[in-house]
């Protein structure tokens, strides 16, 4: 922990970014902006299922930042679209390939003085049950040179297909030339409904024109809200860290399927022989 308190100490501020590119290949799209040295890049697979992507793709991601010269690169995953299963594993190629592209494409760019403004609204009478997690909705406008692009987070658990598309739309009318929408992927919402999922995905039960207005609200207060500042980034490496890897979670599902099978062998006879013991009570008395 102090190792991760020292490192968070910086002492060099960049006050120059590159406006926001956005590349799409008709399958994957991604979005970058380099904040002094570092690539601030998000990955959709929108309006298809967009949920866990692989994490082959960071560190790809990082690989190719080192090749532009870039400190380092932060890679998010917009968990924007829900549209029934998609093999992500198979789409790695087409995410590289997008990362790749949007990278050079945005490491071409001159970097500019730029302004950040922020704001969150916390919608009414939208809670857990319509998919609405207690983190409301945040927009983070970022203003580069003449660009002004928009970073909506939206707490829930991923958004229905097509939505993501309908707000980027509406924003286009408020003065937003570019921007993308994130879902926090937060679990405060799952569990708290019947059905097949447990949970209702942005969008699923919310009225789109309802939320639409909120991420205005939000998007409007975050543009009056526009200054000029410094960012400064820094990439650590935590050793010796425990986790619960592949392998661990590979082991623990075996032990899981091998305790269920074990479990079936010796309740099948203990059931027929508690019936049979019941049986014979029954014809005593």
């Amino acid at each position: 922990m102090n190792h991760i308190v020292e490192c968070a100490k910086f002492e060099v501020f960049g006050d120059k970014a590159t406006p926001f590119v956005k590349v799409s290949n008709g399958l994957a799209t991604a979005c970058c902006q380099i904040f002094d040295n570092f690539a601030f890049i998000s990955f959709t697979l929108a309006p298809k299922t967009t949920e866990d992507l692989p994490q082959e793709l960071g560190a790809f991601v990082r690989k190719e930042s080192q090749m532009h010269r870039l400190t380092g690169a932060i890679t998010v995953n917009a968990h924007n679209s829900i549209n029934g299963a998609i093999n992500a594993q198979k789409t790695l190629v087409v995410l590289k390939k997008v990362g790749a592209h949007c990278l050079k494409k945005v490491d071409g760019l001159k970097p500019l003085p730029f302004e950040v403004g922020a704001a969150t609204v916390f919608p009414q009478n939208l809670g857990l049950k319509e998919g609405m997690g207690p983190g409301g909705i945040t927009a983070v406008v970022v203003r580069a040179g003449k660009q002004k692009a928009v970073y909506v987070v939206i707490d829930g658990n991923n958004m229905v297909s097509g939505l993501r598309e309908s707000i980027l739309s509406a924003l286009n009318l408020v003065g937003i030339d570019e921007g993308e929408v994130f879902t926090t992927d937060t679990h405060s919402v799952n569990a708290v409904i019947l059905g097949n999922r447990g949970y209702h995905p942005i969008g699923e039960v919310i009225r789109h024109e309802t939320l639409i207005e909120y991420i205005k609200k939000a998007v409007l207060a975050a543009l009056s809200d526009l200054e000029p500042v410094k960012v400064a980034c820094k990439s650590i490496t935590i050793p010796n860290v425990k986790v619960i890897g592949q392998k661990q979670l590979e082991t623990l599902c075996r032990l899981i399927d091998k305790t269920l099978q074990k479990a079936k062998r010796v309740i099948v006879p203990l059931l027929a022989s508690s019936g049979l013991l019941l049986m014979l009570i029954l014809m005593i008395v």
